[in-house]
């Protein structure tokens, strides 16, 4: 009888350390498949930034991108997965000047202190109430519907600090050379997007490969 649950216990053993051994294997092969050209790209000149001893992560969206509607509750659920040395920074993107009321309201939202209300409303007034926010009026009633005042609002606006984050964007953008959103940014050197990685899914994926690799570069 001891025998016998010696024997069953040493292919138990057996069996949990090969299925353990067989993913870790997977894992490195799938590790290995991610490659520089194919499913990101190594920026020629990497975009210097205070992070602080973080790894940021920068993702160039806009609202109106049905894309990047769709993409963001993926994203803040991963981002709530990392370890605190990695932080989660958005970029709005303007491509034109229709885009430019909405990445006014990225940074209004910030300078309020309003950003967790009025992130996901946003999206969900454009793609859900089929709302246009094209303009100063309409913003606005946005943020005086997050209860705040036409003063404070108002201050925001036309304050110094909007056209200056409004500016530091577009040079971002055009530093990494943003054509598609969105947009995945690692540490201003690895460029991800889903047509590169595959899907939305997988840019999360190729990201943490890529977190993993800057991690491994600065601990050598």
């Amino acid at each position: 009888m001891r025998m016998m649950k010696l024997i069953f216990v040493t292919k138990t053993c057996g069996n949990l350390l090969l299925s353990m051994l067989l993913m870790l294997s997977s894992w490195s092969t799938n590790a290995a498949d991610y490659l520089a050209g194919e499913h990101y790209q190594i920026l020629t000149q990497p975009i210097a930034g205070t992070n602080n001893g973080k790894i940021v992560v920068n993702e160039f969206f806009g609202y109106t991108c049905p894309h990047c509607n769709e993409f963001d509750p993926l994203l803040h659920h991963w981002a709530k997965t990392q370890p605190e040395d990695v932080i989660l920074v958005h970029v709005p993107v303007i491509f034109n000047r229709s885009w430019e009321p909405y990445a006014k309201a990225y940074y209004i939202s910030h300078q309020l202190g309003v950003f967790e209300q009025a992130h996901r409303r946003m999206y969900d007034a454009i793609h859900i109430d089929q709302r246009r926010i094209a303009n100063r009026q309409a913003l606005e009633q946005f943020f005086t519907d997050l209860s705040v005042t036409v003063a404070d609002f108002a201050t925001a606006y036309d304050s110094f600090d909007l056209k200056n984050k409004l500016r530091k964007g577009r040079k971002m953008a055009l530093q990494a050379n943003i054509s598609q959103v969105p947009s995945i940014l690692i540490n201003g050197q690895y460029l991800i997007t889903a047509k590169m990685a595959g899907s939305q899914a997988k840019m999360l994926e190729v990201a943490d490969f890529l977190i993993m690799q800057v991690k491994q570069a600065a601990a050598k």
